[in-house]
């Protein structure tokens, strides 16, 4: 284990099975369809690689760049889109894959940003699904996890940058983010 994690939330292991039960969900919701899967970049890389091996469908993917937190342990509050999608979206249905739900402010805006766009439904697919309040009322039509409010690495979550490969999800400890 990284000397900076406190403690392991998700292993390996509880990753893979929450992919598998999640892209099964997802193809027996979607069965007949090609849905588009819309990664946000960069938190959900390592997710939705593992998951759409689990969607027994054939699936598009894209992928979006919002950005509102930079280095900070919190979100700035405004989210910025980075990179659009290349994909025509028009009549198609999105399935947006996040690493984790907790202020709401980066999915309300991407979801939002996305319907605009006249596709034929947006669901919205996260891995960590944070139990706080939030700064809009949005929940996640496919989640892996629920978790208390700490702040979490690893598995393409990050903290400024670091983390990311870490194959599990652990709880970062509070001196490496409170500097």
């Amino acid at each position: 284990m990284n000397k900076d994690i406190e403690r392991i939330l998700f292993s390996e292991d509880d990753l893979k099975a929450a992919a598998k039960r999640v892209g099964a969900q997802i193809t027996k919701d979607y069965e007949g369809k090609n849905p588009l899967l819309v990664g946000i970049l960069k938190g959900s890389v390592v997710f939705m690689a593992d998951l759409m091996r689990e969607i027994g469908l054939n699936c598009d993917i894209d992928f979006m760049v919002a950005k509102s937190y930079g280095n900070a342990a919190v979100s700035s509050g405004n989210v910025k889109i980075i990179k659009d999608l290349d994909t025509d979206i028009t009549g198609r249905d999105i399935i947006i894959i996040e690493d984790i739900l907790d202020s709401a402010r980066t999915l309300y805006s991407v979801r939002n940003y996305l319907l605009q766009k006249n596709p034929s439904s947006v669901k919205i697919c996260t891995l960590l699904d944070k139990q706080v309040e939030r700064a809009f009322d949005l929940k996640a039509d496919y989640k892996c996890f629920d978790i208390e409010n700490e702040f979490v690495v690893g598995y393409g979550l990050d903290y400024a940058e670091k983390y990311r490969c870490l194959p599990y999800v652990g709880v970062l400890k509070r001196e490496v983010y409170e500097k």
